[in-house]
């Protein structure tokens, strides 16, 4: 990674973070590094939450309209920014200012949307010069969501969900979300009670799914009914 600071970056700028949804997720396997292989198409929706990024001479100083999403280092955007500080070894600083729309242990990757909006918004206000591959290598380092949000769109994850190949658009496709105000499931937990249920051989609906290939030729032919 090569890092080529601008001389005149910009002083602040403001981004919308886009949540996603999984059209399809499969579980292949554990990993030896505890993540699971997995096989996703990722869709990024209207529904975002915008961040705005402040230069500052130095420190990272983060607030949050949220009183559930912690202001400080356990915040994914707090750690893009202090990702971005130790590898491009930026002497700067910056106050990010996160307005929360996307509701949070949704599964809906608000925190990965976040840090991802960080890690861009960042490249430009400090004039980093990193291309998006670079963007997404060390959105990796932070958590698999997070090289997905950086670009958006309609994707194929696989590996742990960082490796990604782009697929036609949806665009304009309607879609009702509900999530109860006071019910939420963490990713962590979602994928140890999966393991658990695999481990005791309990019976699954995966069978009864549609597989990878027919969900991408549903796409390919925007078949909302497949």
């Amino acid at each position: 990674m090569h890092c080529q600071p601008r001389s005149h970056p910009m002083q602040a700028c403001t981004l919308i973070a886009r949540a996603k949804i999984n059209l399809y997720l499969e579980i292949l396997g554990s990993r030896p590094d505890g993540y699971s292989e997995v096989a996703m198409i990722l869709q990024s929706i209207a529904l975002a939450d915008r961040v705005r990024l402040q230069r500052r001479a130095h420190g990272i100083h983060l607030i949050c309209n949220h009183p559930e999403v912690p202001a400080d280092t356990r915040n994914l955007a707090y750690q893009a920014a202090e990702l971005l500080q130790k590898e491009c070894q930026a002497d700067l600083g910056v106050e990010i200012q996160l307005e929360k729309q996307i509701p949070v242990a949704a599964g809906l990757a608000g925190g990965s949307a976040d840090a991802a909006a960080v890690l861009v918004g960042l490249n430009q206000l400090w004039g980093l010069g990193l291309t998006v591959g670079e963007l997404q290598n060390l959105a990796a380092r932070l958590g698999s969501d997070i090289p997905f949000c950086v670009q958006g769109g309609t994707q194929l994850a696989t590996g742990r969900g960082e490796v990604l190949q782009p697929l036609a658009d949806w665009e304009g496709i309607p879609l009702l979300l509900a999530k109860p105000r006071h019910l939420g499931v963490s990713t962590a937990w979602a994928y140890q009670a999966f393991r658990t249920r695999t481990a005791a051989s309990l019976p699954s609906v995966a069978s009864s799914l549609p597989s990878l290939p027919q969900v991408l030729a549903a796409l390919e032919q925007r078949d909302l009914l497949a």
